[in-house]
């Protein structure tokens, strides 16, 4: 028999965990070596040398599975993160996507889609829940379009304003950062609330933000 598949589950239910467990474990090629109750526990019991794939929920106490997830990619984990929640929401999943997740599978799930995510992810493919898949590509197709849109309007000076304008830069200091005056900081501004149809610079922010100009969680 082949060495079986170590996983941790991290999901703020114990009912849950448990549930998750006796499933993977029923045929002998998962193992359930670790668990976590939030995300902060997740982060300090993981260990990367004997977890192949981390089960991640998204909403838990202290710290959130997306920021969980974050973090490990900062860190270089080499583990596979498989997100499992009830959450279906294509915000989620997107978010999930931009910080590099290897899976996102739901809660309803059947357990043989699991055990294929599991295995599919651990094979260093991606796997997306199949009928999540239209609505992730659809949005992701909208965000760079937007993106695209936007950035063909803005000249390469406006497009690095904005970007530093975003990041709460006076334009005192975007002037200093691009070596540039100070009155042309300003002429630039007005040309972005112009060209974005915006008012002020939280607007301008909030706009760079949604339309993956500047990618803030």
């Amino acid at each position: 028999m082949s060495k079986p598949i170590n996983i941790m589950i991290a999901d703020d239910h114990s009912m849950v965990r448990e549930g998750i467990k006796q499933i993977l474990e029923l045929d002998g090629d998962i193992k359930v070596v670790a668990e976590a109750g939030n995300g902060r526990e997740c982060i300090e019991t993981l260990d990367d040398s004997i977890t192949d794939v981390l089960l991640l929920d998204i909403n838990m106490p202290n710290i959130n599975g997306l920021k969980v997830l974050q973090h490990l990619r900062e860190k270089k984990s080499k583990i596979k993160i498989l997100i499992l929640t009830i959450h279906n929401e294509v915000e989620y999943l997107i978010k999930a996507v931009e910080f590099g997740v290897d899976g996102y599978v739901l809660k309803d799930s059947s357990s043989s889609v699991l055990k294929k995510a599991i295995f599919t992810v651990l094979n260093g493919d991606t796997y997306i829940q199949p009928e999540l898949r239209p609505i992730l590509k659809r949005r992701m197709d909208e965000k760079a379009s937007n993106a695209s849109l936007i950035e063909n309007s803005l000249t390469r000076r406006e497009l690095e304003v904005l970007k530093l304008l975003a990041e709460g830069l006076f334009n005192k200091e975007i002037a200093y950062t691009l070596s540039i005056s100070e009155k042309t900081v300003k002429n630039h501004v007005s040309n972005i609330f112009r060209k974005i149809n915006v008012s002020d610079r939280t607007q301008a922010a909030v706009y760079a933000i949604k339309h993956n100009i500047v990618d803030i969680f």
